[in-house]
């Protein structure tokens, strides 16, 4: 009895034991594995009451939406928080003012319930105005915080009924948060006008405008915009670029997004090492009108305002991104030479000083705030063998080229003379 008792109490603390291994271990695994974030999306619709025509494929624009909305929350990944908002939806009225602030979210983001979303999707019905600006204020809203990507489609056939807010400055504001908060727009009509502002929306957030007339195009562009939040990408970091190098913001390789107003050069510093190349490039966007012919420059200089090497492109005629870039490989340096100084032996570090320049120019009505979007990509990799080319020995390092050039020249044009003189001198003789 005694020997049970025994046993019975040894295979408890046996038991209690193992299940507070388990307990903690359980645990400890998870913290291993940090959850992914989220990627969220919010699908704002468009209710207002020109939904009703009905020109997509027989049926009313609202009915092809409702149908393109029950497919995508069908396919929608499982990862992907999605939300819904509406604009125009609720107020039936003539009342301007009051129409202009009719939008609301019909489903929160967050983790998707498909047959409460689907039934919310049901009960909408062509409404009233088309307040496009509020309605992307509000979805900016509904979507803030969180480190996952974060995304807007926009589906509309119309342009903003809801002036003065200009749905472009809204977008243009929002991308000013640096929040990376993408806007996709699709036109359901397609009408030059409403063209240009669901275009310029996109263009100022880094989104796409895509002009939609049949179901399946409707159903197919908005499920792979929702597929395409769920994929990784790489978040650019928000910084901002000085008036000189000495003051200029420290990059190390990375994806960095910043804004550069009108006639405004910006400065970035990279530490690069020897025997390694340094890889840079830069895009500027032009989210707003601007006049015919421009560029954009993006330099490499030393700390004591010697150029290195340059990049540049221009273009004319186009609101569209237009981008340069450069290498400069720096060479590896002789056994013992380079020590940065420490003791430690280790090479020093060569501070580049990055300039980027534009030289877009805009009508006085053009707003200059916030700056032009800029993304600025920067590289470092192992050097070449031999780094021959102009970014190491050209003119960017140093002006003994041009000389070298000048005085040939220079040699070459007195020999002629004299030569010349020499001929000129016999023949007369002669």
């Amino acid at each position: 009895m005694i020997t049970r008792k025994r046993l019975t109490t040894g295979v408890g603390i046996a038991l209690a034991t193992l299940a507070a291994g388990l307990g903690t271990a359980i645990p400890a695994a998870a913290d291993e594995a940090p959850a992914t974030p989220s990627p969220q999306v919010e699908l704002v619709l468009d209710v207002s009451g020109s939904m009703r025509t009905r020109d997509i494929d027989g049926q009313s624009r609202m009915a092809a939406a409702k149908q393109a909305f029950n497919d995508v929350l069908d396919a929608a990944p499982e990862e992907v928080h999605l939300g819904i908002r509406t604009l125009g939806a609720d107020y039936p009225g003539e009342d301007r003012k009051v129409g202009c602030k009719d939008t609301k979210q019909l489903y929160p983001v967050g983790p998707l319930d498909r047959t409460e979303a689907k039934a919310a999707v049901a009960t909408l019905a062509p409404t009233g105005f088309t307040p496009i600006g509020p309605a992307l204020l509000g979805a900016a809203d509904d979507l803030e915080g969180g480190e996952g990507s974060r995304r807007i489609v926009l589906i509309t056939d119309g342009e903003d009924t809801c002036g003065p807010l200009d749905p472009c400055e809204v977008a243009r504001e929002i991308a000013a948060r640096g929040t990376h908060l993408v806007v996709d727009t699709l036109g359901l009509v397609p009408n030059a006008k409403i063209r240009q502002q669901l275009t310029c929306i996109a263009e100022a957030t880094g989104g796409t405008y895509t002009a939609v007339q049949h179901k399946e195009e409707l159903s197919g562009r908005v499920k792979q915009l929702v597929d395409r939040a769920a994929e990784p990408v790489v978040t650019p970091v928000a910084t901002e670029g000085a008036k000189s190098c000495s003051a200029a913001p420290e990059l190390k390789p990375g994806l960095y997004t910043d804004r550069a107003e009108i006639a405004q050069h910006r400065w970035y510093r990279v530490d690069v090492l020897p025997g390694q190349e340094l890889r840079a490039s830069a895009s500027v966007a032009a989210d707003r009108a601007v006049d015919d012919d421009y560029g954009v420059l993006l330099r490499a200089v030393t700390v004591h305002g010697r150029e290195i090497v340059r990049g540049s492109e221009a273009g004319t005629g186009r609101t569209d991104v237009i981008s340069s870039g450069l290498r400069y490989p720096k060479p590896e340096v002789e056994d013992g030479d380079g020590d940065d100084g420490d003791g430690d032996g280790k090479p020093a570090a060569e501070t580049v000083c990055l300039q980027l320049a534009h030289s877009f120019s805009a009508p006085a009505s053009v707003k200059r705030s916030p700056g032009l979007p800029v993304e600025l990509t920067v590289d470092l990799v192992d050097g070449p063998d031999n780094a021959s080319d102009v970014a190491a020995f050209g003119l960017g390092r140093g002006w003994w080229l041009l000389g070298v050039l000048v005085l040939t020249g220079l040699v070459a044009g007195l020999l002629t003379g004299w030569i010349s003189r020499w001929r000129v001198a016999v023949w007369r003789t002669n």
